[in-house]
């Protein structure tokens, strides 16, 4: 049976990843920080909640920074939410934070003044929010193009390299809502919180080989 390493580093809904992926797939869920068991894996998820800073330092309490990027390269790999911020350069949040790097670009704040047309829109953006494919790609599968999911958060990912985006969402601005990259995959959406389309998201995960 192939084994799930749902990254345990204090700060994400891992109860909910963890019950959605047992309940879309076969495989065995393990929420672990064990870096040895991690690595083990034959998928991997990095869940995210909370401030990008405490983020990045418990990863690296955990001894988990070198443990990403490996497994990273060679297996599926999914970041969420502030899972996926953590993988790119750096973030202005708490006043600019170095991220994982393996995706060009930074993090950026949506800031106060934030409006579509003449409405003013409230930070956090969230609730349901659809999203464009940017790229066709096998985590899209049995998702129709502008699907619902549901979104927290008051930072967007603005990524250097336009052909990593898989996918794209308009909160005031336009921002990446997905990236890929090889056998990564990262969304700023809680699948485990997007009912239908965030359920077929995470099925496609534990069914996808890596490569698109």
């Amino acid at each position: 049976m192939q084994t799930i390493a749902v990254i345990d580093y204090g700060m994400g809904n891992l109860h909910s990843v963890g019950k959605a992926l047992e309940h879309v797939g076969s495989a065995r869920v393990q929420i672990t920080s064990d870096p040895q068991l991690i690595r083990d894996a034959d998928r991997i998820v990095l869940p995210g909640v909370g401030a990008i800073r405490d983020c990045m330092a418990e990863m690296e309490r955990h001894k988990l920074l070198d443990v990403i990027q490996e497994v990273s390269q060679d297996r599926p790999f999914l970041g969420i939410c502030v899972g996926m911020q953590a993988l790119l350069e750096s973030s202005e949040e708490n006043g600019g934070v170095t991220g994982l790097g393996l995706f060009p670009g930074h993090v950026r704040a949506f800031g106060t003044q934030l409006y579509e047309g003449e409405q003013h829109l409230k930070v956090p953006h969230m609730g349901w929010n659809g999203v464009s494919h940017s790229l066709p790609h096998p985590m899209w599968h049995g998702i129709p193009d502008q699907a619902r999911f549901y979104f927290v958060h008051s930072y967007y990912v603005d990524a250097d390299n336009q052909r990593q985006v898989a996918g794209r969402c308009q909160y005031g601005v336009e921002f990446a809502a997905a990236l890929a990259d090889g056998p990564r995959f990262a969304v700023q959406f809680h699948p485990e919180k997007s009912h239908t389309h965030g359920l077929q998201l995470l099925q496609n995960f534990v069914a996808w080989d890596g490569r698109w």
